[in-house]
């Protein structure tokens, strides 16, 4: 066993736990069980909350901690802190950086260590603020092992008893003889709990963002109307052109700002389910009609309709149906033919209302069918990768047609046609209330 220049923290090697290699019958049957349970944990927390559980019959653990190193190998954080006691001062979150400390030998060599007296290295080691917070919960020894996955260290695992003295080789052995299990599994949940952490952060980002930019583009584009129709003053034709440009950008990034942040409540569950009984023509395909009227004539697509008489309410969430509805008519004019048409239809269908947009234009071929109705995605044609599309729009209307228990489809002649269309389920019990 190697001591530290500190006279506190002992390095073990191989060879000192080989020597100690027998382990009882209820040791093994113990480890044999945490091994085979810690590939089956479905996430860090509940596999560290069963180890530590199980760990306390075989090796004295008032405290299970774990910390992953992060920013290339430079710093090490604590992930997860459990503990049969309070209060905790080494709270998880904590942070510290590799070299210069104690952890250090523990990293390069990457075999256990042993604290066997904690006040006696607190007081030998004062800048250790995680060795004066142990001290602080009556911590007085500790064990900590590497958790080493293709021979690179990726965690810590580290047992903390109230007792001086309580780890020595056996108890090391018996660490290591789950650690390299545990160091798959444990690095595993934890690359997945980081992509779930980055894509909520992620999200929340893209909700902020979209959020600071809806308002002021808001105004720009009422601001810039204002000045375009000649209320401050009669504008030139040059400059005129110049301001309903401006109107044009501004109202393509405000449209923009509007998809991201429905995809940003979307992912971070921030949509819910309001349904009531609605005038769908009133409240939500009129609407949709005059938002997107200018668009149909700018792009010279003439909109027909084909509008069941005497529909009665519909149950659903008018402001998220009418994001879909929106959605399909701005794409039928963005993606219609010049001076082609586009038709909107509102029939029922055995009990349900179906909504249709079809429009005369490119349409995609069968292959590109499955590229539609997700995150990010973009038919990969060479009419339609000229055209401005970001993949959000078809996506948010799918979420929305969920979360109201019905369906939503497309089909094609590619070269020809387009057409969108969604089903609402007829009764309330079919609605995915949230």
């Amino acid at each position: 066993m190697d001591e530290s220049s500190t006279n506190t923290l002992f390095l073990f090697n191989r060879e000192e736990i080989l020597e100690n290699e027998i382990l009882s019958s209820k040791e093994e049957t113990i480890l044999e069980y945490i091994n085979s349970r810690v590939s089956k944990a479905k996430s860090l927390s509940d596999m560290l909350d069963f180890l530590f559980d199980e760990i306390g019959r075989i090796i004295p653990c008032d405290r299970l901690d774990i910390a992953f190193v992060e920013e290339d190998q430079k710093r090490m954080v604590l992930h997860y802190v459990k503990a049969s006691y309070s209060p905790i001062y080494l709270l998880q979150g904590y942070a510290t950086d590799i070299a210069g400390g104690s952890i250090q030998r523990v990293f390069q060599s990457g075999m256990p260590s042993v604290i066997c007296d904690m006040e006696a290295h607190a007081k030998a080691n004062p800048l250790s603020e995680s060795a004066q917070f142990l001290v602080r919960e009556g911590i007085r020894s500790s064990m900590v092992t590497p958790l080493s996955v293709d021979a690179k260290p990726v965690a810590m695992l580290m047992c903390r008893s109230k007792f001086i003295s309580a780890y020595g080789p056996h108890e090391v052995r018996l660490q290591m003889a789950f650690a390299e299990q545990l160091a798959q599994s444990v690095e595993k949940a934890y690359r997945l709990d980081e992509l779930a952490r980055a894509i909520n952060s992620y999200m929340e980002m893209l909700s902020f963002v979209s959020h600071e930019l809806k308002s002021p583009l808001a105004s720009l584009i009422t601001l810039g109307k204002t000045l375009a129709s000649g209320y401050f003053g009669k504008l030139d034709e040059k400059p005129r052109q110049i301001v309903e440009r401006m109107i044009k950008k501004a109202e393509y990034l405000h449209n923009l700002t509007e998809e991201y942040l429905n995809l940003a409540n979307f992912e971070t569950g921030e949509i819910s389910l309001n349904p009531k009984e609605a005038d769908f023509i009133g409240e939500i395909v009129q609407p949709s009609i005059a938002l997107n009227h200018e668009h149909f004539e700018e792009q010279g697509v003439s909109l027909e309709t084909d509008i069941v008489d005497n529909l009665p309410p519909v149950l659903c969430d008018p402001a998220l149906i009418k994001i879909v509805v929106n959605n399909l008519l701005s794409n039928a004019a963005k993606y219609g033919k010049k001076g082609g048409k586009a038709k909107l239809s509102v029939q029922m269908h055995n009990e349900r209302i179906r909504v249709s947009v079809w429009n005369e234009g490119p349409g995609f071929p069968e292959s590109e069918k499955i590229r539609l109705f997700k995150r990010f995605s973009k038919l990969q044609t060479p009419e339609l990768l000229k055209r401005k599309g970001h993949g959000v729009g078809l996506y948010v209307s799918w979420n929305i047609i969920q979360l109201h228990g019905g369906r939503i489809w497309a089909s094609s002649k590619h070269g020809e046609w387009a057409e969108f269309s969604f089903e609402l389920p007829p009764r309330m019990d079919q609605c995915i209330l949230h």
